[in-house]
């Protein structure tokens, strides 16, 4: 008999996956150990492999459907050999809570075929069930609204029970002032084949609705977020939400530790602004162990390790690699610690364990030109390190006004764990050991 393909379960909270593309098609030969699909978690983009040999007798679930982990997704065995008759998993429809109030966005309408109307039963009297209202419209009327690509919704219908008739629709039109719309006929067939409402589509300069007028309303219809973009916003939303932000910026003067870094490149060493960052930060989280713990709001828990969280921006949103055991590094293991979890991170090849358990982060946008900004601290942790561009600045210095190269990094602290003194005193020790030159001679020697 053959074998199921289970959609299998990356990470510990992960109860439902998307599969992104199937690399094998009905028929193809696989060997174990061979990538069959690529799957969508909350956090990155996963390969999926064969457990046997043999040839891929059936797929279940087609790309971009959204099933529980565990699943049976496909079959792989002999060819002739017997599929057992499973249904496809049904899909995962996110719903929203019970009595809570659904927002959306408002999307372009789209025209519809003749609905058969649908009478309710009427509910008991004095009962609180509330009958949904039906949408009713004659077959004359909705071939009326489709030869005339327009969505009949918005219509108000005379008809019984508000059955919207062919003369609503056409008084829908003339006041809307349909006769006076001048469409070219490339333009109106592309929006009845995209179901694009010509009434909401905003002309061009020369008011003649055209091609690109409609293409412009399709690009502007919202577009489903990607499973890992929501989970971003859930999870900051929880952390702005629960966790008291304040924040704290210095100005750190980079301007001898980016003329080391130079010499150091030019005798071949590796070492980016950013791992010189990451060392300061570990540094400072053994003095100060308050800013490297958690709570739940009730307790407060030290954590004796450093596991740093480094942000890396990727095109579908921002995942954050974990380098474990920090503290426990030199700068030079840093460096390649963090440039495997980027690149990883960039393939999408990163692992749910290298995304997790961090307990202190670093989101830098010095690459991007900003002057300064705040990050949003990731649940579970006490701050966050934003860190700006580093700037040509007018600075004193002995009394002189000099020009000096600039950097200022930003703490955003839970309130309930750091105190303004203390997000203080932190933020300057780290920006003092970005300043010691003697302690990175030390450190890179």
């Amino acid at each position: 008999m053959a074998n199921p393909i289970i959609m299998p379960k990356f990470g510990q909270m992960t109860e439902e996956s998307s599969i992104v593309e199937w690399k094998k098609k009905e028929g193809d030969k696989v060997a174990k150990g061979e990538v069959l699909f690529t799957v969508e978690t909350d956090k990155s983009v996963m390969e999926a492999e064969s457990f046997c040999d043999g040839t891929l007798l059936k797929i279940l679930v087609q790309p971009g459907v959204n099933v529980p982990v565990a699943s049976t997704v496909g079959f792989v065995g002999q060819p002739g050999e017997a599929i057992p008759v499973v249904e496809a998993p049904k899909p995962v429809v996110a719903t929203p809570k019970k009595d809570a109030p659904v927002v959306g966005a408002a999307s372009t309408p789209r025209p519809v075929e003749p609905v058969p109307v649908v009478t309710a039963p009427a509910p008991h009297r004095g009962a609180a069930t509330l009958v949904p209202t039906l949408f009713r419209i004659s077959p004359r009327a909705a071939t009326l609204a489709k030869n005339s690509v327009i969505d009949p919704k918005p219509v108000r219908g005379t008809g019984p029970c508000g059955r919207i008739v062919e003369k609503d629709v056409r008084e829908y039109l003339a006041g809307k002032g349909y006769d006076k719309l001048r469409v070219s006929p490339a333009a109106k067939n592309l929006a009845a084949k995209e179901n694009v409402d010509l009434l909401a589509v905003i002309p061009g300069d020369s008011g003649r609705i055209g091609v690109a007028d409609v293409e412009r309303a399709l690009a502007e219809r919202p577009k489903p977020m990607s499973k890992m973009r929501q989970v971003i916003g859930q999870r900051l939303t929880q952390s702005v939400v629960t966790q008291p932000h304040f924040f704290v910026t210095v100005s750190v003067d980079m301007t001898d530790l980016i003329a080391m870094r130079v010499r150091l490149k030019e005798q071949g060493a590796p070492y980016t602004v950013t791992d010189f960052i990451s060392q300061s930060v570990v540094l400072t989280l053994k003095e100060f162990s308050e800013v490297n713990s958690s709570t739940d709001g009730k307790t407060v828990r030290w954590n004796s390790r450093v596991h740093l969280g480094v942000a890396v921006s990727l095109e579908q949103g921002l995942v954050v690699p974990v380098i474990r055991n920090a503290d426990e590094l030199t700068l030079a293991e840093i460096n390649t610690a963090s440039k495997a979890l980027a690149e990883k991170a960039r393939a999408g090849k990163l692992a749910p364990n290298e995304m997790s358990g961090s307990t202190f982060t670093i989101s830098n946008m010095g690459m991007l030109n900003v002057e300064n900004f705040t990050a949003i601290i990731n649940t579970g942790e006490a701050a966050i390190l934003a860190i700006s561009s580093t700037l040509p600045q007018p600075a004193v210095r002995n009394g002189q006004v000099v020009v000096r190269q600039i950097m200022k990094i930003t703490l955003s602290s839970d309130h309930r764990i750091v105190d303004g003194a203390m997000a203080a005193k932190f933020i300057n020790a780290i920006k003092a050991k970005l300043e010691d030159i003697e302690l990175w001679k030390r450190l890179t020697s």
